[in-house]
């Protein structure tokens, strides 16, 4: 059997997305910006996905910039921002869990003479708004909380931490790669003023992502080129992978009140087999506020590179941390940032799910993971010492 649970990381695109997209590689293939009627056609085409996109997250068609990726969103928002408002402000918070996208890019305004602050969050991940608020400072310009962990499934109180930017006049922007398409998400009700999102968490291909701005927010361009998504991202528009992203949110719409009962249901299966089978567990991440679809735990005396390898070898396809850090073989800072002490962050596995899973795999999964727990402790001198203490 093969089980695929890694879906935080990739995911297949749907059938109906990809039907979609395919005329635009070889028969609608004009240039949108085009002033004759391949163009323009191309360009309707690519409007009404944007509108499409909109509606998923309750913003208007002309709040959406696509993007490449989720990462490039991150980068266009937080840069964007900060970038266009220097003269003025030269203070960023992001909280300590963030994606490597958003640290790294309040990093690079470090480089470039601001001030970031890197916030500490509980052991489920959680940030406190009373230490967002004590953090804020005059020259604050921007605010950078995700929305759902993608590592450990957290989801954070973002309109709760919005109202606090809010009533002070500070921009907000929330990571919600992980979480658009799999919990309902309103850009009104959390009160946030950018929002990043991925293609391939909705189903979409890579390559496509995108980032909701309010009410023509100044944002200083990262590519330049044309006037390309209003002059805020130059070169030509990846016009298959909009219309996928498209067709995507439009499936997701429609699916996601059934998609987190079923996927909340696996997980919770998946859980409670794991404690009762496989002894000195800790599962991370906030055992309520998290995604449907997620579990992530370490493993005592255990390496999750091996886990995951020898779970691969009986087909079950797995995470350990986040997927763009794991070939660093670091210690994954999401787990130091939440207090696992090293040995145990090392045992990290991270299951992501979605609809195309069923119950048959999560007991497949029990059977073999059981199985590969107990090889591997066989090995650990680790495992050894722990049972003679």
């Amino acid at each position: 059997m093969k089980v695929y649970m890694d879906h935080a990381a990739a995911a297949p695109v749907k059938k109906e997305v990809l039907e979609a997209m395919l005329p635009y590689f070889d028969r609608n293939y004009g240039n949108p910006s085009a002033v004759y009627e391949m163009g323009s056609s191309i360009r309707q085409d690519m409007e009404e996905q944007r509108g499409k996109v909109a509606s998923l997250i309750g913003a208007k068609p002309e709040e959406i910039i696509f993007t490449s990726s989720g990462a490039e969103a991150n980068n266009l928002g937080i840069k964007g921002v900060c970038l266009a408002r220097q003269k003025k402000k030269n203070h960023i918070i992001v909280s300590a869990i963030e994606h490597h996208s958003v640290l790294n890019s309040a990093r690079f305004l470090e480089r470039m003479g601001f001030e970031a602050t890197f916030l500490k969050v509980d052991e489920h991940g959680l940030v406190d708004p009373q230490r967002l608020s004590s953090a804020i400072r005059p020259e604050t310009v921007l605010v950078s909380i995700m929305h759902a962990n993608n590592e450990i499934g957290t989801i954070e109180p973002v309109a709760e931490l919005s109202a606090i930017c809010r009533e002070k006049g500070i921009l907000f922007h929330t990571d919600a790669v992980a979480s658009v398409g799999n919990i309902p998400v309103d850009v009104n009700e959390l009160g946030i003023d950018l929002l990043s999102f991925s293609g391939p968490s909705l189903g979409a291909p890579k390559g496509i992502g995108g980032l909701y701005f309010r009410d023509n927010l100044r944002l200083m361009p990262l590519i330049h080129g044309g006037i390309q998504e209003k002059g805020r991202r130059g070169g030509t528009e990846n016009v298959p992978g909009i219309i996928g992203l498209g067709k995507a949110a439009e499936i997701a719409r429609k699916e996601l009140p059934e998609k987190m009962g079923q996927v909340r249901k696996l997980r919770d299966t998946l859980v409670a087999g794991i404690r009762s089978r496989i002894d000195r567990v800790k599962f991370t991440g906030h055992p309520d506020k998290r995604l449907p679809g997620h579990a992530s735990l370490c493993i005592e005396a255990i390496e999750g590179e091996g886990l995951v390898f020898m779970l691969s070898q009986n087909g079950i396809y797995a995470n350990t941390g986040s997927a763009c850090a794991s070939k660093a073989l670091k210690t994954s800072p999401v787990l130091t940032a939440i207090g696992t002490p090293p040995d145990i962050a090392q045992g990290s596995l991270v299951f992501t799910m979605d609809r195309s899973n069923k119950a048959e795999e999560i007991h497949y999964v029990l059977d073999k993971l059981s199985f590969v727990v107990d090889r591997l402790r066989s090995f650990s001198p680790v495992w050894k010492k722990t049972m003679v203490a």
